[in-house]
């Protein structure tokens, strides 16, 4: 076991602290953030790098895994992905972007996890134009096969401030979580990223104060 992934996993490593139980209280508030409908896909996403997102996004994945829901997890940071590194997963060969670059099948390229009932898309070898392939309709496409097939379909994305790829996601999912780290971002920057998040549209669930890193 990695020491990133012994590190950024407690809900599986440690499911009964209170930091566990954190991530379980923010599952159950995405459960039902929406009453008219289940929201079957969430972005998990941050302002800038190192806040969190990527850390929250794997550990909300693995409490819906352990309520026995069928999840899938796919690493949409396909400039500096790390869901790979977390989960002891293989990023060489195929992931997100050679699914939508070769119109793959999804069954083809998601991984299952050593966790019951988890899978994750891992990004894939980095792509020549990633915010390109994110807003092709194979995304929309593969999206839309993901939210048939699982319960709950979390989508971990680059950090807002640095590229316009989660804007482009944040319009094809159902939510939207902003994680920010206290102390890392300003209040500014941390308004700035909400309002982009509303200028394009985005539902946004909430915002989540993280002091974990990645």
């Amino acid at each position: 076991m990695s020491r990133l992934m012994h590190r950024s996993l407690v809900t599986e490593n440690n499911p009964k602290s209170a930091v566990s139980e954190i991530y379980r209280s923010l599952r159950t508030k995405i459960s039902f953030s929406n009453r008219d409908e289940a929201l079957k896909s969430v972005m998990i996403t941050s302002a800038l790098p190192g806040e969190g997102k990527s850390t929250t996004a794997a550990n909300v994945a693995v409490t819906y895994a352990q309520a026995n829901k069928r999840v899938l997890l796919i690493d949409a940071d396909l400039r500096t992905p790390v869901q790979h590194h977390i989960f002891g997963l293989n990023n060489d060969r195929y992931g997100l972007s050679t699914a939508l670059a070769d119109h793959s099948e999804l069954e083809a390229v998601i991984q299952q996890t050593r966790i019951a009932n988890l899978y994750v898309l891992t990004a894939g070898p980095e792509p020549d134009g990633p915010s390109e392939l994110l807003d092709s309709l194979e995304m929309t496409a593969l999206l839309e096969i993901a939210k048939e097939r699982f319960d709950i379909v979390i989508i971990d994305t680059p950090p807002i401030m640095a590229v316009t790829d989660p804007l482009i996601l944040a319009n094809k999912s159902d939510g939207v979580v902003l994680v920010v780290k206290p102390g890392k971002v300003k209040n500014d920057i941390a308004a700035k990223a909400m309002a982009a998040l509303e200028y394009g549209q985005a539902t946004v669930i909430g915002a989540v104060l993280n002091r974990a890193g990645r």
